[in-house]
């Protein structure tokens, strides 16, 4: 028996294998936890793992969201739609001695038949019962032309037809290719004749 016991490892280790139960109570349990349980809400398989580890951190965390609630509740939604619509911005612009002062002019005697005698900044009328139309008298120079094609809505780019295209003409051309897209309506204008023609882009 000694000797079998130093030869050890092939004979006899004194060791007895581990065989799971079967049958039984422990069996029963082991295999019952053992499957997973499909289709079940995690918190009602496994409640400990879900539990509340801090009552303070719970309550700093519940009243955080409580506040929040109370604060949508609380703070008044403001309208910040305008009560009338924002007038319609209509730009004249073009070269010296083309007829923007009297384009402007004849603009406002035809809305409101009062005659216009100094243009003294830009003129709001009123067109319909919800409808304004701002007119602006474009300056010569860069700096009101950039100003003009970032506000205006509607731009009249007057054209001296006996002179042809001016610089002018062209350096706004390139500033409303820059800057923004708006509506160009060029009016070729005959000094003689008196007569407009419309091209609309």
């Amino acid at each position: 028996m000694n000797q079998m016991r130093d030869g050890g490892d092939d004979a006899f280790t004194g060791h007895k294998a581990h065989r799971p139960a079967q049958k039984g109570r422990k069996a029963e349990k082991k295999d019952k936890g053992s499957k997973v349980q499909e289709g079940v809400d995690p918190r009602i398989r496994n409640p400990k793992a879900f539990a509340i580890n801090s009552a303070v951190r719970a309550e700093r965390k519940f009243r955080r969201a409580q506040d929040l609630e109370t604060k949508k509740d609380r703070v008044p939604l403001v309208d910040r739609s305008p009560v009338e619509a924002p007038p319609f911005v209509v730009a004249i612009v073009g070269p010296p001695k083309v007829g923007k002062s009297t384009l402007f002019m004849n603009l406002v005697k035809n809305y409101t038949r009062q005659t216009l005698s100094d243009i003294k900044g830009p003129v709001t009328i009123v067109t319909g019962k919800k409808r304004r139309l701002t007119i602006i008298e474009c300056n010569n120079d860069i700096n009101s032309m950039i100003d003009v094609a970032k506000v205006a809505d509607l731009c009249l780019l007057l054209v001296d037809a006996s002179f042809g295209f001016e610089m002018e003409v062209f350096e706004f051309l390139n500033i409303c290719q820059v800057k923004v897209f708006l509506n160009l309506v060029y009016l070729y204008l005959y000094r003689l004749s008196l007569q407009f023609n419309v091209i609309k882009i």
